[in-house]
């Protein structure tokens, strides 16, 4: 496989991108220990743009988190790994990121720690093909995101049976993909909403979705050990706060849409088409959690993705949500 980086961002110029909600960023900064001037502790949650964060938007319209004598900052990020990386790099104290995104960073960053799951699908990561594609043997160069998109591109490719070393893979960000589609400098890719309608609209047309070749992912929240040894009340709270509104989207997909779209711009109408992809309930990490990241990783380091594994049974902490937020 030839894989190529055409723009990543690091992550802390990730967290103080534009659409941050934050207040300016400062390398290694790390303001939880502060408080806001309403005397609640602040916290800076980063996280993507797009439908699947709606519970995290939602909770800020709503002012959740304040009622639960916690200050949350959004911080917006390019997406892919961006998040975990925010944490690693101390521009946030927790991350909300997919278990296939996590997992590398684990590797180079073994304080990352999973403190339950907020929500997974199998359906919202669609296929987007080059129109003229109409058969995956026809693929020559697909884009990706780290982590899950890289993942899930090699699991399509495998699974259509197309060694991956014989497609030139050029991993990018999720707003810049589409246009490579429409441009012809790819043929295909695989990602979530709004990146897939968008593809969609510009010279492709939607393949398939993940579920149609075996992958299912889970979005964790995250935090460093470092912050969290001194942190776990408040990050109890956020997960509860979490919890509930992954209940009110789910309940009232037209008023997570509107949370999402005053929140960060996405189309009310295709917002709630989305949702129902996407299955929102909080929960712990469990047995069957580490037995799947293991299958994860052990594909990663069968690709040479990986060099070594993380230690699952001391990043995934399993039981945390069930004594600090449930």
């Amino acid at each position: 496989m030839q894989t190529v980086r055409i723009s990543r961002r690091s992550a802390l110029a990730a967290a103080c991108a534009a659409l941050a909600l934050t207040t300016a960023c400062t390398a290694g900064t790390t303001d939880s220990a502060g408080v806001s001037a309403a005397g609640k502790p602040t916290v800076r949650l980063a996280l993507g743009v797009d439908a699947s964060y709606a519970p995290l938007y939602l909770a800020v319209e709503r002012g959740m988190f304040t009622k639960a004598g916690v200050n949350v900052e959004l911080v917006k990020t390019e997406g892919g790994p961006a998040a975990s990386e925010a944490v690693s790099a101390g521009t946030a104290q927790i991350g909300l990121n997919s278990d296939s995104s996590a997992l590398p960073l684990m590797v180079t960053n073994p304080d990352l720690r999973a403190l339950g799951v907020f929500q997974s699908s199998d359906r919202y990561l669609k296929v987007v093909l080059r129109d003229g594609i109409d058969s995956p043997k026809q693929i020559k160069t697909m884009a990706a995101i780290g982590g899950l998109g890289l993942y899930s591109t090699h699991q399509y490719l495998l699974h259509n049976g197309i060694d991956p070393d014989s497609v030139k893979i050029l991993e990018s960000s999720p707003p810049e993909i589409p246009g490579m589609l429409e441009q012809g400098s790819i043929d295909g890719y695989i990602l979530y909403e709004p990146w897939a309608a968008r593809g969609d609209a510009a010279g492709g047309h939607i393949a398939g979705r993940i579920g149609d070749f075996g992958v299912r992912y889970v979005q964790w929240l995250l935090a460093d050990q470092s912050w969290l040894k001194d942190n776990e009340d408040v990050a109890g709270k956020i997960f509860k706060v979490v919890a509930e509104a992954d209940k009110i989207v789910t309940d009232d997909p037209t008023a997570a849409a509107q949370a999402s779209n005053k929140q960060v711009k996405l189309p009310e109408d295709q917002t709630v088409k989305v949702l129902p992809e996407i299955n929102f309930a909080a929960r712990g990490i469990n047995d069957a959690d580490i037995a799947a990241s293991k299958k994860i990783v052990d594909f990663f380091l069968e690709r040479k993705l990986l060099k070594q594994s993380p230690d699952l049974q001391t990043t995934l902490l399993k039981g945390w949500y069930e004594q600090h937020a449930k």
